[in-house]
């Protein structure tokens, strides 16, 4: 099982720097998970590319249900507590923190291309960049 953020679930399905890395991510291990935050990240994503006329509103609802599908078992709530904890020790934003919080209740890496969030948590986090893949 590998978390992942919103970020590195866009690269999987819209063209960009780190996308070849995603795929061979998802290759390596399809399980992946997130806290159900990853929904209205993505969504905010696809709004962003709509507006700026990368694509059309029925590309992104196309894609919106290619990544629904992707996560449909791998979705999770987080406990409040533990975000609000992760975000004071670190300075970063509860949006970041669910899926730190996520990431360590599994006992697992989140995955991601936040170099703010690789800095304030180094022993959670791994940047999508830096995986070796087998």
């Amino acid at each position: 099982m590998k978390v992942v953020d919103a970020n590195v679930i866009a690269y999987l399905l819209i063209k960009g720097k780190y996308s070849e890395r995603a795929k061979s991510l998802l290759k390596e291990d399809p399980e992946w998970a997130a806290p159900l935050l990853w929904r209205n990240e993505f969504r905010n994503v696809l709004t962003t590319y709509v507006r700026n006329e990368y694509f059309n509103l029925s590309q992104a609802l196309f894609l919106m249900n290619k990544a629904e599908e992707l996560m449909r078992d791998g979705e999770y709530q987080v406990q409040s507590k533990d975000v609000l904890e992760l975000a004071e020790e670190s300075g970063r934003s509860a949006f970041n923190c669910e899926y730190v919080a996520l990431a360590k209740d599994f006992g697992v890496k989140l995955i991601t291309t936040d170099k703010q969030l690789i800095k304030a948590f180094p022993n959670i986090t791994v940047s999508l960049s830096a995986i070796a893949f087998s």
